[in-house]
This record gives structure tokens, sequence and C-alpha cells, in this order.
């Protein structure tokens, strides 16, 4: 808490009871530094430090009327801030735990007894491209020729290959999107780019 000026913790707290606004930026300047330090202490997160934060003094400015019964502002602003995080850690906890389910079981219906689909999708997708650039596609991805290689073996420009490599992986992922649908489409995407 800064001590520049005079501070009457019961005068200023009546007067942010009252609505006043001014009152309310000093109370919020006075102690968020202090509250933000603590709150960083539990949960380990600038973000949702700053989050828990404002709503902290959301409430405070929501319930604002209350203010003249409150004797010592530390603990108030102490109990309240907690609570907040610690409903913030177990919202964070319990989402982290939905999304580690979610891909614990996409992966287990995913498996590898389903690879064979990746390939046939990717390699349905690769036989629609236009020759040359089924080809560029091919001797980049399967033979791991590098774009000078394919340049010069098909007697085109580096820049060319380039534009067929683009082309030909737009065109592979708008084929997997519409036949895989996004969730599927992601996973065999990244192996386009692998």
């Amino acid at each position: 808490m800064s001590t520049n000026q005079p501070y009457n913790e019961k005068e200023l707290l009546q007067s942010v009871s009252e609505g006043d606004e001014t009152a309310f930026a000093r109370l919020f300047n006075e102690w968020y530094p202090l509250l933000s330090t603590l709150i960083l202490r539990l949960t380990r997160s600038e973000i949702l430090t700053e989050e828990i934060v404002q709503d902290v003094f959301l409430k405070v400015w929501m319930g604002r009327e209350a203010l003249v019964y409150v004797d010592r502002f530390k603990p108030f602003l102490w109990v309240m801030a907690k609570h907040l995080a610690i409903d913030a850690l177990r919202k964070t906890a319990a989402r982290h735990a939905r999304e580690s389910q979610y891909q614990t079981e996409y992966l287990r219906k995913n498996s590898a007894d389903d690879e064979p689909d990746y390939h046939t999708l990717i390699d349905e997708a690769v036989a629609r491209l236009p020759p040359q650039q089924q080809r560029v596609y091919l001797l980049s991805r399967r033979n791991r020729l590098k774009q000078a290689e394919i340049a010069k073996m098909m007697g085109i420009s580096v820049a060319t290959v380039k534009s067929y490599m683009q082309l030909s992986v737009h065109s592979i992922t708008h084929y997997v999107k519409e036949k895989a649908g996004l969730g599927v489409a992601v996973i065999i995407i990244l192996k386009i780019f692998s």
C-alpha cells in the first residue's frame, strides 16, 4: 500500500459505498499491487491473476453499499480474493481434466487401427491433384527431395515448386476436411506436414 498521501481507510470506504468513483479508483490503486502479488503466488498465472483481481474489484464495486460495515479492508479483500482464486483454480483444473479426458478418448477411438484410413484419405487427395502438383508433392513428401532438387529434376523454377506445394497442401487439406470432419482432419493435416 502506498503512503504518499494520508490514507483514512474508513473514510475512503465510506466514499466508495456512496458511489464515489474517484474514491474507488484510489482504493483500487492502493490495493491492486499487493493483491496481484498475493494472487499470483496462488495461481502462478499472470493472465488468471489479472482476471481474478478484476473480478475482486468488480465485486467490491457491485457490493459497495456494504463497505460501510467493513472494519478492516485488508482481511475483507484477501478473503474475497482467496475464494475467487480457489474457484478459478478449480474451474481451470476441471477444464484441463475434461480436455485430457477428451484427448484420451479421441486417441483411444482413433488408435493405430485407424491409421490406414488416414493414409487412404491422403492418397485419395493426392490422386485428385493435377499431374505436376502431384509429382512435386510426391517427390517432396515421399522421396524427401528438397525444392531445389525437385526444380532441377522437373526443369522448373524453385518458385514454381513452392507454388505447387502450397496448392497441393491446400487441396489435400480441403479434401480431408470434407471427407473426415474437423477432428480427424487436424490429425491428418498434421501428418501431411510431417
